[in-house]
């Protein structure tokens, strides 16, 4: 018996591993707007360029540490994987240059809206094009998500593009990756090394001219901007390597905390202007969100 109660349980260590990774990567997703805060006032499409180079270096280094030349690039030779590599760092870049445009520019509140939106988009991708079940959990929050978007589509006259963007860009991106079966880490070097190519050249361009981050005269901050694909990779590292050690009901659950840490940020440190439409909004999503993970929940404890 004594010898029983000495044998490591290693599925619940494995699970408190994971549960901390999760929570980590969120909370430095969540508080990550005050980073690029203090990156201001280099224009967000500079920090992008140095961003998509820096973020490459790092994955590369990462893979490296990790795996062997050739498990990194012998799976960029199965067929069609350029081009789904391509298509893929192409949402992913689109998804990260309108997030830091955002958390720029003042618009961390509308960032926020788009990431409680992206669970629905991606259940709703994935009932459009992977012929996924609709539960009656998931057809309200989606009927929810849609109530949201019209109340500021009449209030406003307009959608509000940045949420939607950053939604949909990374519900398309986790459709492509839905499929894949190669290491997370080594296809993010794919995704990130085709654009780096085209940053760097940007770099080099605007730099030489003397338009680019040095002309500005903040040292400290271009120095700071070096780190961009570090900051980015961390939490990519820790939520990948959570995704194999919790459920996807504890991963779904999580994700609500960065946005809402996003959300306090803009309210309270950046003092960016909330009415009432948006707080109406926000309720309305966040009652279809109940009832998402609600459903989420009852089907995680179906399959047990």
């Amino acid at each position: 018996m004594d010898e029983e109660r000495n044998v490591p349980d290693n599925n619940n260590r494995d699970y408190k591993i994971g549960l901390i990774c999760v929570l980590a990567s969120q909370l430095i997703w969540g508080f990550l707007p005050a980073y690029w805060q203090a990156l201001v006032p280099i224009p967000s499409w500079i920090i992008i360029l140095y961003r998509m180079t820096t973020m490459f270096i790092y994955s590369y280094i990462a893979a490296r540490l990790r795996y062997t030349k050739e498990e990194i690039w012998t799976p960029l030779k199965e067929k069609g994987a350029v081009v789904r590599y391509l298509i893929a760092g192409a949402l992913l870049t689109a998804n990260w240059s309108i997030y830091i445009w955002a958390m720029t520019t003042g618009h961390m509140i509308q960032s926020s809206i788009g990431y409680y939106l992206e669970p629905i988009v991606i259940c709703l991708f994935g009932v459009v094009i992977f012929k996924e079940k609709f539960t009656r959990y998931n057809l309200t929050a989606v009927v929810f998500a849609a109530v949201a978007l019209i109340v500021m589509l009449i209030h406003y006259g307009q959608l509000p593009g940045v949420a939607l963007g950053l939604a949909f860009t990374w519900a398309t991106y986790s459709a492509i990756k839905k499929s894949s079966k190669n290491p997370p880490l080594v296809e993010l070097v794919y995704e990130t090394m085709f654009y780096a190519v085209f940053a760097v050249i940007g770099i080099l361009v605007i730099e030489t001219k003397g338009i680019g981050a040095l002309s500005l005269g903040v040292p400290g901050k271009y120095a700071l901007m070096f780190l961009s694909g570090l900051v980015t990779l961390i939490p990519i590292a820790l939520f990948g390597s959570a995704a194999k050690k919790v459920s996807l009901f504890i991963i779904g659950l999580t994700q609500y905390i960065s946005p809402s840490i996003t959300l306090l940020l803009g309210i309270f440190v950046y003092k960016e202007p909330i009415d009432r439409v948006q707080l109406l909004s926000f309720a309305v999503i966040w009652i279809g969100l109940v009832f998402f993970t609600y459903g989420e929940y009852k089907s995680h404890k179906e399959s047990l």
